[in-house]
C-alpha cells in the first residue's frame, strides 16, 4: 500500500466524534453497553442526530426508531444513495462496531458539504435501530421495518425484564401504532453503501487495512426449549432421570462438531444465551431454553447442517425423556454485494493507493436487509486480532480514516 498524501475527510473531527460516542453507555476503559432502545441509545441517537445538523443534513426518527439525515440533492425525485449502519452495542461490546459506519458516512456527506459539492441525488445516512437482536433476540428490527419486512408479533417480543418492544419504542419517543400506516416506497432507494469493522482476522493477518466485502452469509436464529422433569439430584437414579440440561449439553456439543466437521468452509454455530429451570444447586434441571445461531455463505451446506441438528435433537430427547420445542427468529440467505459497486471500489481504493482483498462476511449487518430493495456494498476496515463484540475490540485511527476515505470518494462518485 503507498502512503495517501492528503485525506479529503477531516480525521480529527471524525475520531473525536468516536470517542465522544464511545463515552455513552461506557464499560471499563475501552467497552460500551448501549443496548436498542434504552436510555443510552437514546442519548446517543440525540448526540448523532446533533451531528447529522452540523453537518448540513435534515433528520428525522422514523416510527421504527431509525434515526435519518438527509442531504438534499440536485434531483430530489431521483433513488436516493444511502449510507449508514448502527450504534446499538451488545450488552459487553465494542465502541467501533456499527458506529465507524454511521459517524464515517456523516463525515463523507459534511465533506461534501463543506467542499460545496451538491450531489446528483439526495443523499440519506442511517442509524439503524436494533441491529444487534441482543436485547429483544431478532435483530435488523429498524432496517426491516423502514423496508416493510417486519414479522408478526414483533412488538410483543420482551427482553429479559419483561419489557416489550411495543413498551420501549414508545419509551424512545416513536409510535409503533404508526406502523400500519407505513408503506416502503419501491426504487425509492437506488444504492446502499455500509462501512463496518470487519469483525474477524483476515485483513490483519494479510496485512491490509480495508477490504471489500463479496458477501453476507445467511443467518438462521433459534430459541429452543427442551423439557424434563424436575427431582431431588441427591434421590433420583441416573437412568430413571430427565435431565433437560444433559440433553442441552449433547446439542451444544453437536453444533459445534456440526460447525467444525468441514475446517475449509465458513460455517459457524454457537449456542450464546441460555437459561436453567428450576436454576437450583440440588434439582434436575427440568427445562432449558437456549439460543441456537448458525452461518454459512452456501445455503444448501446450511440447511443440511439444520437438518443434521434437528436430528440431534429428536436422538437426545428420545435418550433422556424429553421434548422440545423451536422458535425461529432469523432466517435469511446468503446475500452478494453488486458487482458494480465491488468495481466502483476497487477503482477508488486504487486512487488512494489501496488493493483491497475480497471477503465475505459471516457476520449479518443491515446491509443484508438492504440487498433486497436496492444494490449494496460494503467496505470492511481491519480490526485488532479480529475481536468483536468485546471492550477489546479496536481498530486503528489510521485504518478508520482509509475506510471512510474510500466510502468519501465512492459516494462522491455515485452522486456526481
Amino acid at each position: 500500500m503507498s502512503e495517501l498524501k492528503s485525506m479529503s475527510i477531516n480525521e480529527k473531527r471524525l475520531h473525536e466524534r468516536i470517542d465522544a460516542l464511545g463515552q455513552i453507555g461506557k464499560i471499563g476503559d475501552t467497552g460500551v453497553c448501549r443496548l436498542a432502545l434504552s436510555h443510552e441509545d437514546r442519548e446517543g441517537v440525540r448526540l448523532v442526530q446533533a451531528w447529522m445538523a452540523e453537518a448540513g443534513m435534515e433528520t428525522i426518527i422514523d416510527p421504527f426508531g431509525n434515526l435519518i439525515g438527509v442531504l438534499e440533492g440536485l434531483d430530489k425525485e431521483a433513488p436516493v444513495l444511502m449510507l449508514g449502519s448502527h450504534i446499538d452495542s451488545q450488552p459487553y461490546g465494542g465502541r467501533y462496531d456499527g458506529v465507524i459506519g454511521v459517524l464515517g458516512a456523516i463525515e463523507a456527506v459534511q465533506t461534501m458539504a463543506e467542499a460545496g459539492i451538491k450531489p446528483s441525488s439526495n443523499i440519506e445516512v442511517v442509524a439503524f435501530c436494533d441491529e444487534e437482536g441482543c436485547r429483544f433476540n431478532k435483530g435488523l428490527f429498524g432496517v426491516r421495518g423502514m423496508t416493510g419486512k417486519l414479522e408478526q408479533g414483533e412488538l410483543e417480543r420482551t427482553d429479559k425484564n419483561g419489557v416489550t418492544r411495543r413498551e420501549a419504542l414508545l419509551g424512545f419517543g416513536c409510535d409503533p401504532a404508526a406502523f400500519a400506516g407505513y408503506a416502503f416506497e419501491e426504487g425509492r432507494i437506488g444504492t446502499f453503501l455500509e462501512l463496518h469493522i470487519e469483525q474477524g482476522p483476515i485483513l490483519e493477518a494479510l496485512g491490509e487495512p480495508v477490504g471489500i466485502v463479496s458477501g453476507i452469509s445467511g443467518p438462521v436464529w433459534w430459541t429452543v426449549e427442551m423439557t424434563g422433569f424436575a427431582g431431588h439430584a441427591g434421590s433420583v437414579p441416573m437412568p430413571m432421570r430427565q435431565d433437560a440440561l444433559v440433553g442441552c449439553a449433547k446439542i451444544i456439543v453437536g453444533l459445534n462438531e456440526l460447525a467444525s466437521s468441514d475446517p475449509e468452509a465458513p460455517t459457524v454455530g454457537t449456542v450464546g444465551s441460555l437459561s436453567v429451570f428450576p436454576d437450583s444447586r440440588n434439582i434436575i434441571p427440568e427445562k432449558v431454553s437456549f439460543t441456537v445461531d448458525f452461518r454459512d455463505i452456501d445455503v444448501k451446506r446450511r440447511d443440511s447442517m439444520e437438518n443434521r441438528l434437528i436430528a440431534l435433537m429428536e436422538s437426545a430427547c428420545a435418550e433422556h425423556g424429553l421434548t422440545y420445542t423451536i422458535r425461529e427468529d432469523t432466517r435469511s440467505d446468503p446475500r452478494y454485494c453488486a458487482p458494480r459497486l465491488r468495481t466502483l471500489l476497487r477503482e477508488q481504493a486504487a486512487l488512494i493507493g489501496l488493493t483491497p482483498p475480497e471477503l465475505m462476511s459471516g457476520p449479518f449487518h443491515d446491509a443484508l436487509i438492504m440487498s433486497y430493495v436496492c444494490d449494496y456494498g460494503m467496505i470492511f476496515v481491519r480490526c485488532k486480532d479480529g475481536i468483536s463484540h468485546n471492550p477489546k475490540e479496536f481498530s486503528s485511527e489510521k485504518d478508520i480514516a482509509l475506510g471512510v476515505e474510500l466510502l468519501y470518494r465512492t459516494a462522491l462518485r455515485l452522486t456526481e
